[in-house]
């Protein structure tokens, strides 16, 4: 998929140590504390446990907390409550399939631990390609290889770190959108689409996602103006921005049409075990063949709208209530950051910004700017699309997920990091004595091996400046206290 180099594979090997050390710390933490009893989704287990399930529970445990439940859930049984249909099928499909391949184990395992040895193998592969991914897309936008590879290795120790590990689908969001965005680059539009339509079938925001190709698509109508005729290339611009649009959005499309046949359509209801049954009854779940659900009777029946609604309670400014105030500084920071670059990148161009980022780049201009990192004129479309996420996250949405809606939806929150390091951080200023190391023994002459920048000013944290501090220690701190909290029932973001 990509080449090889020194600093893909550093990035590869800095990916598969975290991913490692957070599996021994959330199984370490699960057996230390106990789990908080907390008022979450908590299905029977129709399968009786042996001891080897229960070892599997005593080291993966941790990962099934709060909302991977429901797709462990959806995984084996399906789409059965009516507020299931808030969790996407693209994760849980893929549990499936991580399973068949665990198939020689079901003969003394049962079908949840081998859902869940599928979550912690599949997230941990997920979130390894998902860095190298976003290394590739860096490469390509930013033209400068320092900062891609700095902002790849923080997304290693991603402050949503728990979620790329845990029973969710953050981390195959994240490879199918940086995967995305990249064949976007290389001007693979077709290719790009349906992996952002992969992406859609993974989590709501993907929608989002069609406005990268809408923005490609105008760039390459504004392009051929003078070429050929306005009215050729209107039309030929709405057919695309169309076809963009129904492709991007098919997953979401055919999601509802599956939950509209389910509950609002006769002869549709799939046989629930009775234990299910119970819980439904118990806990005041709707399951389809009762009473219809009132979204069934709307115009556009939409049954994603319906649950967050009124399970969620999900709205513009809901949410804003004072004793959601710890919430809201939890999420501080990620919208903090995210907030600064589009600051700093709409004060350096706002010109580009004001003509939407389709102004057309001189010869001139590349050459005064060959290497401009963040601030290049390529990054104006993920900024607007970081934005966006911003402001819908922090008005609409429960504000404490908005760490890992950013953390797993856009480049901003790694690549504007990176550029404050190397702009702020006097360590790295020296290209020779921190960032690189001489070659092995087996290397090519004169080839320079890319040395792990994030360690390496974790070890000089003493002389580091107040932003690196800052930058690591926040990256560090939620890293850590998300495996602490969160494996073991105890609210995180």
């Amino acid at each position: 998929m990509w080449p090889l180099d020194p600093a893909r594979r550093e990035v590869l090997r800095f990916a598969v140590s975290c991913r490692v050390l957070t599996l021994v710390l959330q199984a370490l933490f699960n057996a230390i504390i106990p789990d908080h009893h907390a008022e979450a989704f908590a299905p029977p287990r129709l399968a009786p446990s042996g001891c080897v399930d229960r070892l599997v529970e005593g080291l993966l445990g941790g990962l099934s907390r709060w909302d991977a439940e429901h797709f462990l859930f959806i995984a084996e049984h399906g789409y059965l409550y009516e507020h299931n249909f808030a969790f996407f099928p693209g994760f849980p499909w893929a549990l499936l399939v991580g399973t068949e391949v665990l198939r020689p184990l079901r003969g003394f395992l049962s079908l949840r631990s081998c859902l869940l040895i599928s979550a912690a193998l599949l997230n941990s592969l997920f979130s390894v390609l998902a860095a190298a991914a976003l290394h590739d897309l860096g490469r390509l936008v930013l033209h400068c290889p320092r900062q891609a590879l700095d902002a790849a290795l923080l997304f290693c120790l991603s402050p949503a770190s728990v979620f790329l590990a845990a029973g969710y689908s953050e981390a195959l969001f994240a490879l199918l959108t940086f995967s995305a965005m990249g064949q976007l680059e290389r001007g693979r539009v077709w290719t790009s689409g349906l992996l952002f339509a992969l992406a859609t079938s993974v989590r709501s925001n993907g929608l989002v996602s069609v406005g990268f190709l809408v923005h490609s698509q105008c760039q390459g109508c504004c392009s051929a103006l003078g070429v050929r005729s306005l009215p050729r290339q209107l039309c030929k611009l709405g057919a695309s921005v169309l076809l963009s649009v129904l492709t991007v959005s098919l997953p979401f499309a055919l999601f509802q049409y599956y939950a509209y046949r389910q509950f609002c359509l006769p002869g549709s209801v799939l046989p629930i075990p009775k234990p299910l049954v119970q819980l439904a009854t118990d806990k005041g779940y709707r399951i389809a063949g009762g009473h219809e659900p009132p979204w069934c009777s709307w115009d556009l029946p939409l049954v994603y709208s319906y649950i967050q609604d009124v399970y969620w309670n999900v709205g513009f400014l809901r949410y804003y209530e004072l004793k959601q105030l710890p919430n809201f500084l939890l999420a501080a920071p990620a919208a903090f950051l995210v907030a600064w670059a589009a600051w700093t990148y709409v004060t350096t161009h706002p010109w580009l910004c004001l003509t939407l980022g389709l102004r057309k780049i001189t010869n001139r201009e590349t050459l005064e700017k060959p290497d401009p990192g963040f601030l290049s004129p390529r990054v104006f479309v993920y900024v607007v699309h970081a934005s966006v996420l911003l402001l819908f996250g922090w008005l609409c949405m429960h504000v404490q997920v908005l760490t890992r809606f950013l953390g797993s939806s856009t480049p901003i929150l790694y690549w504007f990091p990176a550029h404050l390091l190397q702009d702020q951080e006097p360590l790295l200023r020296s290209q020779e004595t921190v960032l690189w190391k001489p070659p092995a023994g087996d290397s090519p002459p004169g080839q320079m091996v890319p040395r792990n920048s994030v360690v390496g000013l974790l070890y000089n944290w003493k002389t580091c400046s107040p932003v690196t501090r800052y930058i690591l220690g926040y990256f560090l701190a939620y890293w850590l206290l998300g495996l602490l909290l969160h494996c073991n029932f105890l609210p995180w973001t």
